[in-house]
C-alpha cells in the first residue's frame, strides 16, 4: 500500500493501565486498526502528564510512575479514520481523541521502494 498526499491523523491519549477485556486498551486499539486494514498505528509511552483528573503522572517518582499517559498515532485517508471513530468510542471510555489534517510526505515500508505522488492511492 502506497499513502502520499493528504490524508487524516488521529491520536488517542489514554492511561496505559486503561484496560479493555482483560487487555490494554492501546493495544486493543492497534490490533483494531490493523484489522480494519488501516496504513498504519503506533503507541507512544510518555514520561509524564496530566488529564481531565488534574493528577500529574510521571515516571521520576515511584509513588506515581503507573498509569503514565500513551500516545497512539493512526494516520490513514479521512474516509477510512472516520469510518474506525466509532471502534474508539466503544474502547475510549476516559481520554482524549484529536482528529487533524495532515500531509503524508513518504510512507513505505521494510523494502518497499517509496513513491512520489501527490494524492492517496488506494489500496
Amino acid at each position: 500500500m502506497r499513502l502520499t498526499g493528504l490524508a487524516m491523523r488521529v491520536t488517542i491519549f489514554i492511561g496505559e493501565n486503561d484496560i479493555w477485556h482483560h487487555k490494554p486498551v492501546y493495544s486493543e486499539i492497534v490490533h483494531r486498526a490493523h484489522k480494519a486494514g488501516l496504513a498504519g498505528a503506533s503507541v507512544f509511552r510518555g514520561i509524564e502528564g496530566f488529564g481531565a483528573s488534574s493528577l500529574i503522572h510521571t515516571s521520576r517518582l515511584l509513588s506515581l510512575s503507573e498509569d503514565l499517559p500513551v500516545a497512539i498515532i493512526i494516520v490513514d485517508t479521512e474516509d477510512r479514520i472516520r469510518d474506525f471513530l466509532p471502534q474508539l468510542d466503544e474502547l475510549v471510555t476516559e481520554g482524549l481523541v484529536i482528529l487533524d489534517d495532515c500531509e503524508v510526505i513518504r510512507y513505505t515500508g521494510r523494502g518497499m521502494k517509496g513513491s512520489h505522488g501527490s494524492e492517496l492511492e488506494e489500496r
